[in-house]
């Protein structure tokens, strides 16, 4: 319970391998409803009273590497495309490809 929710994390790991900021992940510690700013050392993204569909956005732009953003813009604008459902647009079948991507190639970079 606070006035003002915020979720402070760095926006890469392991040397820039890893993108903290996905479309997706298995495993949920801070749902959106529960966080109101996001903040990495790239900038901070206030959520407050916008839409799941207006918040990725925000957090791409302000939080997101800059090794990352092109990827992540290109994910959001192809689900906002192909996606049935667009409160929360997301691609199933690669929403999780970053981290198999991960795994099998050791970064979460397409190069």
């Amino acid at each position: 319970n606070a006035f003002i929710s915020a979720f402070v994390s760095p926006s890469t790991a392991k040397g820039g391998k890893i993108s903290a900021i996905v479309p997706m992940v298995s495993h949920v510690d801070h749902t959106e409803h529960d966080t109101m700013v996001i903040i990495t050392e790239q900038g901070i993204a206030d959520l407050r009273g916008l839409a799941p569909r207006q918040r990725a956005p925000k957090i791409i732009e302000n939080c997101a590497h800059p090794d990352y953003k092109e990827m992540l813009s290109d994910y959001y604008e192809r689900a906002l495309r192909d996606c049935k459902f667009k409160q929360t647009p997301h691609l199933l079948n690669e929403a999780y490809s970053w981290h198999t991507r991960f795994l099998a190639n050791g970064t979460m970079k397409l190069n």
